[in-house]
Protein backbone atom coordinates (compact mmCIF):
# COMPACT_ATOMS: atom_id res chain seq x y z
CA UNK A 1 0.00 0.00 0.00
CA UNK A 2 1.33 3.24 -1.23
CA UNK A 3 0.94 7.23 -0.13
CA UNK A 4 -0.99 7.68 -3.13
CA UNK A 5 -3.35 4.85 -2.93
CA UNK A 6 -3.93 5.93 0.78
CA UNK A 7 -4.65 9.21 0.30
CA UNK A 8 -7.27 7.93 -3.15
CA UNK A 9 -9.26 5.78 -0.65
CA UNK A 10 -9.92 8.69 1.67
CA UNK A 11 -10.82 10.57 -1.21
CA UNK A 12 -12.57 7.73 -2.91
CA UNK A 13 -14.99 7.34 0.71
CA UNK A 14 -15.43 10.95 1.06
CA UNK A 15 -16.70 11.95 -2.28
CA UNK A 16 -18.49 8.93 -2.61
CA UNK A 17 -16.65 7.97 -6.16
CA UNK A 18 -17.44 4.64 -6.68
CA UNK A 19 -19.22 3.21 -9.41
CA UNK A 20 -22.00 0.37 -8.96
CA UNK A 21 -22.13 -2.02 -12.53
CA UNK A 22 -24.91 -5.36 -12.35
CA UNK A 23 -24.24 -8.39 -13.70
CA UNK A 24 -27.79 -10.75 -14.20
CA UNK A 25 -27.91 -14.35 -12.61
CA UNK A 26 -30.40 -16.57 -15.34
CA UNK A 27 -32.68 -18.63 -14.60
CA UNK A 28 -32.39 -21.07 -17.13
CA UNK A 29 -35.69 -23.23 -16.07
CA UNK A 30 -37.97 -20.03 -16.33
CA UNK A 31 -35.98 -17.97 -19.56
CA UNK A 32 -35.71 -15.29 -17.28
CA UNK A 33 -33.06 -13.30 -15.39
CA UNK A 34 -33.68 -14.01 -11.93
CA UNK A 35 -31.70 -11.96 -10.36
CA UNK A 36 -28.46 -9.35 -10.01
CA UNK A 37 -25.09 -9.22 -8.66
CA UNK A 38 -23.96 -6.05 -7.74
CA UNK A 39 -19.87 -5.30 -8.22
CA UNK A 40 -18.05 -2.60 -7.45
CA UNK A 41 -15.64 -0.40 -9.56
CA UNK A 42 -13.42 2.74 -8.33
CA UNK A 43 -12.48 5.49 -10.27
CA UNK A 44 -11.34 4.35 -13.69
CA UNK A 45 -8.30 7.50 -13.48
CA UNK A 46 -7.22 6.12 -9.78
CA UNK A 47 -4.88 3.33 -9.13
CA UNK A 48 -7.74 1.47 -7.19
CA UNK A 49 -10.03 0.50 -10.42
CA UNK A 50 -9.65 -2.59 -9.74
CA UNK A 51 -12.13 -4.23 -7.05
CA UNK A 52 -9.66 -5.80 -5.60
CA UNK A 53 -6.66 -3.53 -4.92
CA UNK A 54 -9.56 -0.89 -3.80
CA UNK A 55 -10.69 -3.63 -1.20
CA UNK A 56 -6.95 -4.74 -0.27
CA UNK A 57 -5.93 -1.11 0.30
CA UNK A 58 -9.09 -0.56 2.93
CA UNK A 59 -8.17 -3.29 4.94
CA UNK A 60 -4.13 -2.18 4.85
CA UNK A 61 -5.44 1.24 5.80
CA UNK A 62 -8.54 0.18 8.43
CA UNK A 63 -11.46 1.13 6.47
CA UNK A 64 -12.82 -2.26 5.12
CA UNK A 65 -15.84 -1.49 7.65
CA UNK A 66 -16.54 2.26 5.61
CA UNK A 67 -15.99 0.93 2.17
CA UNK A 68 -17.88 -1.58 2.27
CA UNK A 69 -21.00 0.24 4.12
CA UNK A 70 -20.90 3.07 1.73
CA UNK A 71 -20.72 -0.19 -1.42
CA UNK A 72 -23.80 -1.09 -0.21
CA UNK A 73 -25.75 2.13 0.22
CA UNK A 74 -24.65 2.79 -3.11
CA UNK A 75 -25.79 -0.63 -4.30
CA UNK A 76 -29.04 -0.61 -2.87
CA UNK A 77 -29.83 3.19 -4.31
CA UNK A 78 -28.66 2.27 -8.23
CA UNK A 79 -30.63 -1.23 -8.28
CA UNK A 80 -33.85 1.03 -6.91
CA UNK A 81 -33.27 3.66 -9.57
CA UNK A 82 -33.11 1.43 -12.08
CA UNK A 83 -35.69 -0.69 -10.96
CA UNK A 84 -34.38 -3.74 -11.98
CA UNK A 85 -36.68 -7.01 -11.88
CA UNK A 86 -35.73 -10.03 -9.38
CA UNK A 87 -33.43 -9.88 -6.41
CA UNK A 88 -30.12 -7.63 -5.68
CA UNK A 89 -27.15 -10.00 -4.50
CA UNK A 90 -25.74 -7.56 -2.46
CA UNK A 91 -21.94 -8.41 -1.33
CA UNK A 92 -21.05 -8.07 2.78
CA UNK A 93 -18.19 -8.62 4.60
CA UNK A 94 -18.83 -10.93 7.39
CA UNK A 95 -16.47 -8.44 9.67
CA UNK A 96 -18.74 -5.05 8.40
CA UNK A 97 -21.68 -7.38 9.81
CA UNK A 98 -20.07 -8.44 13.24
CA UNK A 99 -18.86 -4.80 13.97
CA UNK A 100 -21.74 -2.43 12.97
CA UNK A 101 -24.39 -4.03 10.91
CA UNK A 102 -25.35 -6.58 13.06
CA UNK A 103 -25.53 -3.74 15.70
CA UNK A 104 -27.04 -1.09 14.15
CA UNK A 105 -29.12 -2.27 11.47
CA UNK A 106 -27.49 -0.47 8.67
CA UNK A 107 -28.47 -2.24 5.61
CA UNK A 108 -32.26 -2.20 6.74
CA UNK A 109 -32.28 1.38 6.69
CA UNK A 110 -30.42 1.78 3.51
CA UNK A 111 -33.53 -0.86 2.20
CA UNK A 112 -36.01 1.27 3.45
CA UNK A 113 -34.71 4.91 2.46
CA UNK A 114 -34.94 2.90 -1.28
CA UNK A 115 -38.10 1.48 -0.69
CA UNK A 116 -36.91 -1.82 -1.79
CA UNK A 117 -38.85 -4.71 0.33
CA UNK A 118 -36.26 -6.82 2.61
CA UNK A 119 -37.51 -10.00 0.70
CA UNK A 120 -35.77 -8.87 -2.79
CA UNK A 121 -32.27 -8.60 -0.89
CA UNK A 122 -29.98 -11.71 -0.44
CA UNK A 123 -27.02 -10.92 1.56
CA UNK A 124 -23.99 -12.54 -0.02
CA UNK A 125 -21.38 -13.22 2.21
CA UNK A 126 -18.12 -12.01 0.76
CA UNK A 127 -14.63 -12.89 2.43
CA UNK A 128 -11.54 -10.72 2.67
CA UNK A 129 -10.96 -12.14 5.69
CA UNK A 130 -11.65 -15.30 7.30
CA UNK A 131 -14.58 -16.25 10.17
CA UNK A 132 -13.54 -16.63 13.42
CA UNK A 133 -16.50 -16.25 15.46
CA UNK A 134 -19.13 -18.59 14.06
CA UNK A 135 -21.20 -18.47 16.83
CA UNK A 136 -21.40 -14.58 16.36
CA UNK A 137 -21.72 -15.28 12.58
CA UNK A 138 -24.97 -17.56 13.00
CA UNK A 139 -26.77 -14.71 14.94
CA UNK A 140 -26.07 -11.85 11.97
CA UNK A 141 -27.02 -14.48 9.98
CA UNK A 142 -30.63 -15.30 11.94
CA UNK A 143 -30.87 -11.62 12.55
CA UNK A 144 -30.68 -10.87 8.50
CA UNK A 145 -33.32 -13.73 8.23
CA UNK A 146 -35.62 -11.97 10.72
CA UNK A 147 -36.20 -8.99 8.81
CA UNK A 148 -36.94 -10.58 5.68
CA UNK A 149 -33.27 -10.68 3.91
CA UNK A 150 -31.90 -14.24 2.47
CA UNK A 151 -28.55 -15.25 2.85
CA UNK A 152 -25.71 -16.24 0.29
CA UNK A 153 -22.43 -17.52 0.36
CA UNK A 154 -20.21 -16.80 -2.49
CA UNK A 155 -17.00 -18.43 -3.85
CA UNK A 156 -17.41 -21.94 -2.55
CA UNK A 157 -14.00 -23.67 -3.01
CA UNK A 158 -11.97 -20.14 -2.91
CA UNK A 159 -10.16 -18.21 -0.20
CA UNK A 160 -11.05 -18.89 3.08
CA UNK A 161 -14.84 -19.93 2.32
CA UNK A 162 -14.89 -23.77 2.87
CA UNK A 163 -17.75 -26.24 3.73
CA UNK A 164 -17.92 -25.66 7.25
CA UNK A 165 -19.30 -22.38 6.31
CA UNK A 166 -21.92 -24.22 4.63
CA UNK A 167 -23.02 -26.55 7.03
CA UNK A 168 -22.64 -23.58 10.05
CA UNK A 169 -24.55 -20.98 8.42
CA UNK A 170 -26.69 -22.68 6.25
CA UNK A 171 -27.63 -20.02 3.85
CA UNK A 172 -30.59 -19.92 1.45
CA UNK A 173 -27.76 -19.82 -2.00
CA UNK A 174 -24.67 -20.73 -2.52
CA UNK A 175 -22.22 -19.61 -5.16
CA UNK A 176 -19.71 -22.26 -6.38
CA UNK A 177 -16.50 -20.50 -7.66
CA UNK A 178 -15.86 -20.05 -11.29
CA UNK A 179 -12.57 -22.17 -11.37
CA UNK A 180 -15.13 -25.31 -11.34
CA UNK A 181 -16.91 -23.89 -14.26
CA UNK A 182 -14.19 -22.84 -16.55
CA UNK A 183 -13.69 -25.66 -18.74
CA UNK A 184 -15.86 -27.81 -17.26
CA UNK A 185 -16.95 -29.42 -20.41
CA UNK A 186 -13.27 -30.55 -21.00
CA UNK A 187 -12.74 -32.15 -17.71
CA UNK A 188 -14.48 -34.98 -16.36
CA UNK A 189 -12.89 -34.54 -12.05
CA UNK A 190 -14.39 -30.95 -12.51
CA UNK A 191 -18.03 -32.83 -13.42
CA UNK A 192 -17.89 -35.08 -10.55
CA UNK A 193 -17.26 -32.34 -7.94
CA UNK A 194 -20.26 -30.55 -9.22
CA UNK A 195 -22.70 -33.94 -9.07
CA UNK A 196 -21.31 -33.80 -5.39
CA UNK A 197 -22.24 -30.47 -4.45
CA UNK A 198 -25.31 -30.65 -5.88
CA UNK A 199 -26.05 -33.73 -3.96
CA UNK A 200 -24.90 -31.72 -0.50
CA UNK A 201 -27.15 -28.86 -2.05
CA UNK A 202 -30.29 -30.74 -2.38
CA UNK A 203 -29.59 -32.53 0.43
CA UNK A 204 -29.63 -28.91 2.66
CA UNK A 205 -32.78 -27.34 0.66
CA UNK A 206 -30.36 -24.77 -0.90
CA UNK A 207 -29.75 -23.39 -4.76
CA UNK A 208 -26.73 -23.65 -5.84
CA UNK A 209 -25.40 -20.40 -8.17
CA UNK A 210 -23.01 -21.71 -11.08
CA UNK A 211 -20.62 -18.68 -11.55
CA UNK A 212 -18.22 -18.17 -14.51
CA UNK A 213 -20.27 -19.41 -17.52
CA UNK A 214 -18.31 -18.26 -20.23
CA UNK A 215 -19.29 -20.36 -23.18
CA UNK A 216 -22.13 -22.20 -24.64
CA UNK A 217 -19.68 -25.37 -24.14
CA UNK A 218 -19.75 -24.95 -20.77
CA UNK A 219 -23.56 -24.23 -20.25
CA UNK A 220 -24.51 -27.28 -22.31
CA UNK A 221 -22.40 -28.91 -20.15
CA UNK A 222 -23.96 -27.49 -17.08
CA UNK A 223 -27.65 -28.85 -19.10
CA UNK A 224 -26.49 -32.13 -19.59
CA UNK A 225 -25.22 -32.80 -16.12
CA UNK A 226 -28.07 -31.59 -13.93
CA UNK A 227 -31.23 -30.40 -15.54
CA UNK A 228 -32.20 -28.59 -11.66
CA UNK A 229 -28.97 -26.83 -11.64
CA UNK A 230 -31.34 -23.72 -12.93
CA UNK A 231 -29.32 -20.62 -12.14
CA UNK A 232 -26.54 -19.50 -13.92
CA UNK A 233 -23.83 -16.22 -13.79
CA UNK A 234 -20.99 -15.45 -16.25
CA UNK A 235 -20.05 -13.27 -19.27
CA UNK A 236 -21.93 -16.22 -21.65
CA UNK A 237 -25.35 -14.59 -20.42
CA UNK A 238 -23.59 -11.20 -20.01
CA UNK A 239 -21.36 -9.28 -18.61
CA UNK A 240 -21.64 -6.59 -15.91
CA UNK A 241 -22.64 -3.16 -17.02
CA UNK A 242 -23.91 0.03 -15.53
CA UNK A 243 -27.02 -0.48 -17.42
CA UNK A 244 -27.52 -4.17 -17.59
CA UNK A 245 -30.39 -5.95 -19.35
CA UNK A 246 -33.76 -6.44 -18.09
CA UNK A 247 -34.61 -9.49 -20.47
CA UNK A 248 -32.44 -12.60 -20.95
CA UNK A 249 -31.27 -12.56 -24.67
CA UNK A 250 -29.41 -15.40 -24.88
CA UNK A 251 -31.62 -18.69 -25.49
CA UNK A 252 -31.32 -21.47 -23.30
CA UNK A 253 -31.65 -24.82 -24.79
CA UNK A 254 -32.97 -26.40 -21.34
CA UNK A 255 -36.72 -24.78 -21.92
CA UNK A 256 -36.71 -23.44 -25.46
CA UNK A 257 -39.83 -22.93 -26.72
CA UNK A 258 -40.85 -23.84 -30.65
CA UNK A 259 -41.71 -20.46 -32.50
CA UNK A 260 -45.15 -19.15 -33.79
CA UNK A 261 -46.07 -21.13 -37.05
CA UNK A 262 -46.33 -18.33 -39.62
CA UNK A 263 -49.53 -15.88 -39.57
CA UNK A 264 -50.29 -16.26 -36.28
CA UNK A 265 -50.21 -13.18 -34.69
CA UNK A 266 -51.81 -10.70 -32.76
CA UNK A 267 -54.17 -10.30 -35.82
CA UNK A 268 -55.49 -13.82 -35.28
CA UNK A 269 -56.95 -12.47 -31.60
CA UNK A 270 -58.41 -9.23 -32.93
CA UNK A 271 -62.17 -8.38 -31.86
CA UNK A 272 -63.50 -5.18 -33.67
CA UNK A 273 -64.30 -3.44 -30.40
CA UNK A 274 -65.96 0.92 -31.22
CA UNK A 275 -63.71 3.49 -29.15
CA UNK A 276 -64.53 6.48 -27.86
CA UNK A 277 -63.24 10.30 -28.23
CA UNK A 278 -62.07 11.75 -24.94
CA UNK A 279 -64.68 14.30 -25.48
CA UNK A 280 -67.52 11.39 -24.29
CA UNK A 281 -69.11 11.92 -21.35
CA UNK A 282 -68.86 9.49 -18.58
CA UNK A 283 -72.64 8.76 -18.49
CA UNK A 284 -72.56 7.50 -21.90
CA UNK A 285 -70.05 5.47 -21.87
CA UNK A 286 -72.03 3.80 -18.49
CA UNK A 287 -75.22 3.73 -20.81
CA UNK A 288 -73.34 1.11 -23.36
CA UNK A 289 -72.14 -0.71 -20.73
CA UNK A 290 -75.46 -1.52 -18.88
CA UNK A 291 -76.66 -2.28 -22.58
CA UNK A 292 -73.92 -4.48 -23.61
CA UNK A 293 -73.21 -6.72 -20.99
CA UNK A 294 -70.14 -8.74 -22.61
CA UNK A 295 -68.66 -5.32 -23.39
CA UNK A 296 -65.28 -5.51 -21.40
CA UNK A 297 -62.97 -2.81 -22.11
CA UNK A 298 -63.32 0.15 -24.39
CA UNK A 299 -60.03 1.92 -26.35
CA UNK A 300 -60.17 6.55 -25.88
CA UNK A 301 -58.48 6.97 -29.21
CA UNK A 302 -57.50 10.89 -30.49
CA UNK A 303 -56.97 10.93 -34.29
CA UNK A 304 -57.05 7.51 -34.49
CA UNK A 305 -54.16 6.53 -31.90
CA UNK A 306 -54.95 4.86 -28.84
CA UNK A 307 -54.69 7.15 -25.38
CA UNK A 308 -56.20 5.24 -22.77
CA UNK A 309 -58.86 2.88 -21.99
CA UNK A 310 -62.06 2.10 -20.01
CA UNK A 311 -62.11 -1.15 -18.25
CA UNK A 312 -65.46 -2.09 -17.40
CA UNK A 313 -64.76 -3.61 -13.20
CA UNK A 314 -62.85 -0.38 -12.35
CA UNK A 315 -65.79 1.70 -14.20
CA UNK A 316 -68.61 0.41 -12.57
CA UNK A 317 -67.31 0.68 -9.26
CA UNK A 318 -67.37 4.47 -9.85
CA UNK A 319 -71.39 4.00 -9.30
CA UNK A 320 -71.44 2.62 -6.34
CA UNK A 321 -72.98 5.18 -3.74
CA UNK A 322 -75.84 7.61 -4.02
CA UNK A 323 -73.86 10.57 -5.45
CA UNK A 324 -71.77 8.99 -7.76
CA UNK A 325 -74.02 10.26 -10.59
CA UNK A 326 -74.34 13.91 -9.84
CA UNK A 327 -70.34 13.47 -9.32
CA UNK A 328 -69.95 12.19 -13.12
CA UNK A 329 -72.76 13.88 -14.82
CA UNK A 330 -70.38 16.22 -16.61
CA UNK A 331 -67.28 14.85 -16.75
CA UNK A 332 -65.53 13.08 -19.92
CA UNK A 333 -63.98 9.09 -19.83
CA UNK A 334 -61.12 10.80 -20.49
CA UNK A 335 -61.40 12.32 -17.11
CA UNK A 336 -61.33 8.70 -15.34
CA UNK A 337 -59.65 6.52 -18.12
CA UNK A 338 -56.78 4.05 -17.50
CA UNK A 339 -53.38 5.83 -19.72
CA UNK A 340 -51.42 2.90 -18.43
CA UNK A 341 -52.22 0.32 -21.17
CA UNK A 342 -50.53 -2.68 -23.20
CA UNK A 343 -50.37 -1.75 -26.90
CA UNK A 344 -49.36 -4.81 -29.84
CA UNK A 345 -49.03 -4.15 -33.23
CA UNK A 346 -51.26 -6.11 -35.40
CA UNK A 347 -48.18 -7.92 -36.90
CA UNK A 348 -46.25 -8.76 -33.80
CA UNK A 349 -46.16 -12.77 -32.89
CA UNK A 350 -48.49 -14.93 -30.32
CA UNK A 351 -45.00 -15.57 -28.40
CA UNK A 352 -43.79 -12.18 -28.02
CA UNK A 353 -47.35 -10.70 -26.99
CA UNK A 354 -47.65 -13.28 -24.54
CA UNK A 355 -44.30 -12.66 -23.14
CA UNK A 356 -44.90 -8.72 -23.05
CA UNK A 357 -47.73 -9.62 -21.00
CA UNK A 358 -45.93 -11.53 -18.92
CA UNK A 359 -43.62 -8.90 -18.45
CA UNK A 360 -46.46 -5.97 -17.62
CA UNK A 361 -46.39 -5.91 -13.92
CA UNK A 362 -48.05 -3.12 -13.22
CA UNK A 363 -50.82 -3.08 -16.26
CA UNK A 364 -54.13 -5.08 -15.59
CA UNK A 365 -53.43 -7.72 -18.31
CA UNK A 366 -56.94 -8.86 -19.35
CA UNK A 367 -57.46 -6.92 -22.34
CA UNK A 368 -54.78 -5.03 -24.37
CA UNK A 369 -55.35 -2.84 -27.95
CA UNK A 370 -53.98 -3.59 -30.89
CA UNK A 371 -52.81 -1.30 -33.29
CA UNK A 372 -51.87 -1.18 -37.09
CA UNK A 373 -47.76 -0.28 -38.21
CA UNK A 374 -49.12 3.11 -38.18
CA UNK A 375 -50.29 3.18 -34.23
CA UNK A 376 -53.53 3.32 -35.49
CA UNK A 377 -56.26 1.74 -33.70
CA UNK A 378 -57.72 -1.53 -35.05
CA UNK A 379 -59.78 -3.10 -32.01
CA UNK A 380 -59.19 -4.84 -28.76
CA UNK A 381 -57.56 -8.28 -27.85
CA UNK A 382 -58.25 -10.43 -24.50
CA UNK A 383 -55.81 -12.79 -22.90
CA UNK A 384 -58.46 -16.08 -22.42
CA UNK A 385 -58.52 -15.87 -26.72
CA UNK A 386 -54.66 -15.77 -26.87
CA UNK A 387 -54.20 -18.26 -24.46
CA UNK A 388 -56.79 -20.28 -26.34
CA UNK A 389 -54.28 -20.18 -29.88
CA UNK A 390 -51.00 -20.26 -28.22
CA UNK A 391 -52.52 -23.71 -26.36
CA UNK A 392 -53.56 -24.84 -29.47
CA UNK A 393 -50.34 -23.72 -31.26
CA UNK A 394 -48.41 -25.83 -28.33
CA UNK A 395 -50.36 -28.65 -29.10
CA UNK A 396 -50.18 -28.95 -32.90
CA UNK A 397 -46.01 -28.22 -32.26
CA UNK A 398 -46.14 -31.36 -29.81
CA UNK A 399 -48.37 -33.56 -32.10
CA UNK A 400 -45.58 -33.05 -35.27
CA UNK A 401 -42.20 -32.47 -32.71
CA UNK A 402 -39.56 -35.02 -32.81
CA UNK A 403 -40.30 -37.34 -29.50
CA UNK A 404 -36.59 -37.38 -28.62
CA UNK A 405 -35.43 -33.98 -28.85
CA UNK A 406 -38.54 -31.84 -28.88
CA UNK A 407 -37.16 -29.86 -31.98
CA UNK A 408 -40.05 -29.48 -35.05
CA UNK A 409 -40.42 -32.32 -37.26
CA UNK A 410 -40.64 -32.89 -40.73
CA UNK A 411 -43.97 -31.19 -41.45
CA UNK A 412 -42.92 -28.06 -39.44
CA UNK A 413 -39.50 -28.06 -40.60
CA UNK A 414 -41.41 -28.01 -43.84
CA UNK A 415 -44.21 -25.10 -43.40
CA UNK A 416 -41.13 -22.85 -42.13
CA UNK A 417 -38.71 -23.49 -44.75
CA UNK A 418 -41.89 -22.48 -46.85
CA UNK A 419 -42.37 -19.43 -44.84
CA UNK A 420 -39.14 -18.20 -44.93
CA UNK A 421 -38.96 -18.48 -48.70
CA UNK A 422 -42.14 -16.63 -48.93
CA UNK A 423 -40.69 -13.12 -46.83
CA UNK A 424 -38.09 -12.99 -49.83
CA UNK A 425 -35.20 -12.34 -47.44
CA UNK A 426 -32.24 -14.23 -47.93
CA UNK A 427 -31.13 -16.56 -45.36
CA UNK A 428 -28.71 -19.98 -45.77
CA UNK A 429 -29.95 -23.51 -44.88
CA UNK A 430 -27.91 -26.11 -43.43
CA UNK A 431 -28.22 -29.99 -42.92
CA UNK A 432 -26.20 -31.34 -39.89
CA UNK A 433 -25.72 -34.98 -39.30
CA UNK A 434 -23.03 -37.01 -37.60
CA UNK A 435 -20.35 -39.15 -38.57
CA UNK A 436 -19.37 -42.63 -37.25
CA UNK A 437 -22.56 -42.65 -34.97
CA UNK A 438 -23.43 -46.12 -36.56
CA UNK A 439 -20.06 -47.39 -35.01
CA UNK A 440 -20.95 -45.69 -31.84
CA UNK A 441 -24.60 -47.06 -31.51
CA UNK A 442 -22.88 -50.16 -32.48
CA UNK A 443 -20.90 -50.20 -29.38
CA UNK A 444 -22.42 -48.33 -26.90
CA UNK A 445 -26.35 -49.32 -26.95
CA UNK A 446 -29.12 -47.08 -28.23
CA UNK A 447 -29.25 -45.23 -24.91
CA UNK A 448 -25.41 -43.99 -25.57
CA UNK A 449 -26.44 -42.67 -29.03
CA UNK A 450 -29.35 -41.03 -27.89
CA UNK A 451 -27.57 -38.85 -25.45
CA UNK A 452 -25.28 -37.77 -28.36
CA UNK A 453 -28.40 -36.49 -30.24
CA UNK A 454 -29.96 -34.84 -27.40
CA UNK A 455 -26.45 -33.08 -26.62
CA UNK A 456 -26.23 -32.23 -30.33
CA UNK A 457 -29.98 -30.92 -30.37
CA UNK A 458 -29.10 -28.76 -27.31
CA UNK A 459 -26.19 -27.33 -29.14
CA UNK A 460 -27.99 -26.52 -32.21
CA UNK A 461 -30.53 -25.00 -30.44
CA UNK A 462 -28.00 -22.92 -28.22
CA UNK A 463 -26.15 -21.17 -31.16
CA UNK A 464 -28.92 -21.60 -33.84
CA UNK A 465 -31.36 -19.80 -31.63
CA UNK A 466 -29.09 -16.99 -30.19
CA UNK A 467 -28.34 -16.08 -33.68
CA UNK A 468 -32.06 -15.48 -34.46
CA UNK A 469 -32.54 -19.03 -36.68
CA UNK A 470 -35.00 -21.97 -37.14
CA UNK A 471 -33.65 -25.56 -36.03
CA UNK A 472 -35.34 -28.58 -36.85
CA UNK A 473 -34.80 -32.57 -36.33
CA UNK A 474 -35.10 -34.61 -39.34
CA UNK A 475 -34.89 -37.92 -37.94
CA UNK A 476 -32.11 -40.22 -36.22
CA UNK A 477 -28.90 -38.13 -36.33
CA UNK A 478 -30.34 -35.37 -39.56
CA UNK A 479 -30.84 -31.81 -38.88
CA UNK A 480 -32.02 -28.99 -40.33
CA UNK A 481 -30.53 -25.25 -39.52
CA UNK A 482 -32.06 -21.99 -41.29
CA UNK A 483 -29.63 -19.14 -40.50
CA UNK A 484 -29.23 -15.68 -41.50
CA UNK A 485 -27.31 -14.80 -44.61
CA UNK A 486 -25.22 -12.34 -41.95
CA UNK A 487 -24.27 -14.90 -39.15
CA UNK A 488 -24.58 -18.47 -40.80
CA UNK A 489 -21.11 -18.84 -41.22
CA UNK A 490 -20.35 -18.27 -37.45
CA UNK A 491 -22.72 -20.14 -36.06
CA UNK A 492 -21.07 -23.53 -37.59
CA UNK A 493 -17.85 -22.43 -37.24
CA UNK A 494 -18.74 -22.49 -33.38
CA UNK A 495 -20.78 -25.29 -33.40
CA UNK A 496 -17.97 -27.58 -34.98
CA UNK A 497 -15.33 -26.09 -32.03
CA UNK A 498 -17.64 -27.14 -29.81
CA UNK A 499 -19.22 -30.50 -30.74
CA UNK A 500 -15.47 -31.45 -31.14
CA UNK A 501 -14.24 -30.85 -27.55
CA UNK A 502 -17.93 -32.78 -26.39
CA UNK A 503 -17.12 -35.53 -28.65
CA UNK A 504 -14.44 -37.44 -26.07
CA UNK A 505 -16.75 -37.31 -23.30
CA UNK A 506 -19.45 -39.37 -25.04
CA UNK A 507 -16.78 -42.47 -24.54
CA UNK A 508 -15.04 -44.52 -22.00
CA UNK A 509 -12.21 -43.92 -20.92
CA UNK A 510 -10.28 -46.23 -22.77
CA UNK A 511 -11.54 -45.58 -26.07
CA UNK A 512 -10.65 -41.83 -25.53
CA UNK A 513 -7.20 -43.04 -24.76
CA UNK A 514 -7.04 -44.29 -27.75
CA UNK A 515 -9.13 -41.57 -29.95
CA UNK A 516 -12.21 -43.62 -31.31
CA UNK A 517 -13.94 -47.53 -31.63
CA UNK A 518 -11.69 -50.99 -32.34
CA UNK A 519 -14.79 -53.15 -33.58
CA UNK A 520 -14.65 -56.16 -34.92
CA UNK A 521 -16.79 -57.14 -38.25
CA UNK A 522 -18.34 -60.47 -39.06
CA UNK A 523 -16.23 -61.46 -41.35
CA UNK A 524 -13.26 -60.96 -37.97
CA UNK A 525 -11.81 -58.13 -39.50
CA UNK A 526 -11.12 -54.99 -37.27
CA UNK A 527 -12.12 -51.82 -38.30
CA UNK A 528 -11.41 -48.02 -36.42
CA UNK A 529 -14.02 -45.46 -35.98
CA UNK A 530 -12.66 -41.88 -34.55
CA UNK A 531 -14.68 -40.61 -32.35
CA UNK A 532 -18.57 -38.89 -33.27
CA UNK A 533 -17.74 -35.79 -35.65
CA UNK A 534 -20.22 -33.16 -37.29
CA UNK A 535 -20.78 -32.67 -41.20
CA UNK A 536 -22.67 -29.18 -41.97
CA UNK A 537 -23.59 -28.60 -45.62
CA UNK A 538 -24.38 -25.08 -46.12
CA UNK A 539 -26.83 -23.57 -48.99
CA UNK A 540 -26.21 -19.99 -49.01
CA UNK A 541 -29.98 -18.11 -50.65
CA UNK A 542 -30.16 -14.60 -51.44
CA UNK A 543 -32.49 -14.85 -53.88
CA UNK A 544 -35.57 -16.55 -51.77
CA UNK A 545 -38.22 -15.90 -54.61
CA UNK A 546 -36.87 -18.90 -57.17
CA UNK A 547 -36.40 -21.52 -54.75
CA UNK A 548 -39.22 -24.22 -53.23
CA UNK A 549 -38.82 -26.18 -50.38
CA UNK A 550 -38.84 -29.51 -51.89
CA UNK A 551 -35.40 -28.19 -53.91
CA UNK A 552 -33.66 -27.20 -50.98
CA UNK A 553 -34.27 -30.13 -49.40
CA UNK A 554 -33.31 -32.14 -52.24
CA UNK A 555 -29.77 -30.33 -53.03
CA UNK A 556 -28.98 -30.05 -48.79
CA UNK A 557 -29.35 -33.93 -49.12
CA UNK A 558 -26.56 -34.20 -52.23
CA UNK A 559 -24.51 -31.63 -50.17
CA UNK A 560 -24.76 -33.64 -47.21
CA UNK A 561 -22.64 -36.06 -48.89
CA UNK A 562 -20.13 -34.01 -49.96
CA UNK A 563 -19.44 -32.40 -46.50
CA UNK A 564 -19.01 -36.47 -45.12
CA UNK A 565 -16.02 -36.87 -47.46
CA UNK A 566 -14.37 -34.64 -45.76
CA UNK A 567 -12.55 -36.37 -42.34
CA UNK A 568 -12.98 -34.90 -38.72
CA UNK A 569 -15.92 -31.94 -38.41
CA UNK A 570 -16.50 -30.50 -41.70
CA UNK A 571 -18.03 -27.81 -43.25
CA UNK A 572 -18.76 -28.10 -47.17
CA UNK A 573 -20.80 -24.90 -48.70
CA UNK A 574 -22.74 -24.35 -51.88
CA UNK A 575 -21.83 -21.38 -53.48
CA UNK A 576 -23.33 -22.40 -57.25
CA UNK A 577 -26.22 -20.35 -58.11
CA UNK A 578 -29.37 -20.60 -56.18
CA UNK A 579 -32.13 -23.48 -56.87
CA UNK A 580 -33.21 -25.96 -59.57
CA UNK A 581 -36.60 -26.21 -60.40
CA UNK A 582 -39.36 -24.73 -62.40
Amino acid sequence: MTAQETQWLHQIIAAEELHVLFQPIVDANQQAIYGYEALIRGPSTSPLHSPLRLFDVATQAGLLVELDLLCRRLAIRRFAELALPGLLFLNVMPLTIVERDFREGLTLGFIQESGLPPERVVIELTEHVPIHDYDLMRQAVAHYRDMGFQVALDDLGAGHSSLRHWAELRPDFVKLDRHFISGIDQEPAKREFLRSILDVAKSLDCQLIAEGVETAAEHLCLWELDRGLALLQGFYFARPSVQPPVQLNTLLPATTQLKTPAGRTAHTILRSVEAVAPSVSVPTLAERFRETPHLRCVAVIEQGVPIAVVRRNGFLTLFTNPYSHSLYAKRCVLDIADRKMLVAAADMPLETLSQQLTDSRDIEQEDFVIVDGEGQYLGMGNIVDLLREITAIQVRQARHANPLTGLPGNILINETLTAYLSQGNGFAAAYVDLDNFKAFNDAYGYARGDHVIISLSRLLQAQVESAGGFIGHIGGDDFMMLLPLEHWESVCQQILASFEVMAPSFYEEEDRQRGGLSIESRQGGVSFFPFVSVSVAVKPISDPGHCKALDIASQLSELKHQAKKIAGNSLFVERRGCCVGP
